[in-house]
């Protein structure tokens, strides 16, 4: 490939596009919205969710030097993360704090970039990430599920219009933060009937020997002020 299309490929990545008008804006937001709440939608787009959220668990795992041996998807929209190092400590911690966390900071990452109108560079970051995850992923429904998705963030910013790129942008990004709150309240209300006691709350309680409930309070934090910042980057407020 010669330095003219190397330029040419650079620059379509990092160039900067035109947002969508303000109503599209507050539609896809609203759309994502729904998406979320329905739940029999949810049921099914909350695999993107676990992508993330196991992807989080990954990355740590990576970036704090432990060994990753794998990720596994399940259909019930479940998912592990398996790696190894020292069970205690920073690099444990932080791993385990990623989960919950992951959706709603790439959501926030993801409306930085679209506030700094980089949509092509959004979709290409989000699909090399997949790309990387797809390496470790160790079962066939998750690779299924990573495949289905990556596919969809290759194909849009490839074929699709500027527009529809920048509509399908704003959507995900709005669906990563709606979407990183919504499994909060779910793992508080199955703590609160006896369930999920290996939870990432209760890890990191045993890990910290803070009660579970100071990380379930913590991730709430980080989901609501995510979407709330990440909401006025996206409205331009």
């Amino acid at each position: 490939m010669d330095s003219s299309t190397m330029a040419g490929l650079w620059d379509r990545l990092t160039g900067i596009q035109t947002a969508p008008e303000q109503w599209l804006v507050i539609a896809t937001g609203l759309v994502a919205l729904a998406v979320v709440g329905f739940r029999p939608v949810w049921r099914l787009s909350r695999n993107a969710i676990t992508i993330a959220h196991e992807g989080g668990h990954g990355l740590l795992a990576l970036l704090t030097r432990r060994r990753l041996d794998g990720i596994r998807l399940h259909s019930d929209t479940s998912g592990v993360t398996l790696s190894r190092g020292k069970p205690r400590g920073p690099g444990m911690i932080l791993t385990a704090a990623a989960g919950y966390t992951a959706p709603s900071l790439l959501g926030l990452g993801g409306a930085l970039l679209l506030s700094a109108h980089r949509i092509t560079l959004l979709l290409w970051v989000a699909t090399a990430l997949l790309a990387v995850m797809l390496v470790k992923i160790r079962n066939a429904y998750g690779v299924l599920t990573v495949v289905l998705t990556g596919a969809a963030f290759v194909l849009v910013p490839w074929k699709a219009p500027a527009e529809v790129q920048a509509v399908f942008a704003y959507g995900v990004v709005w669906f990563l933060l709606l979407g990183g709150v919504r499994p909060v309240f779910e793992l508080g209300a199955k703590r609160r009937r006896g369930g999920a006691p290996d939870s990432d709350a209760d890890q990191l309680g045993r890990l910290t020997h803070l009660h579970p409930v100071v990380w379930l309070l913590f991730f709430h934090v980080v989901a609501l002020c995510s979407l709330l910042g990440g909401g006025r980057w996206l409205l331009g407020l």
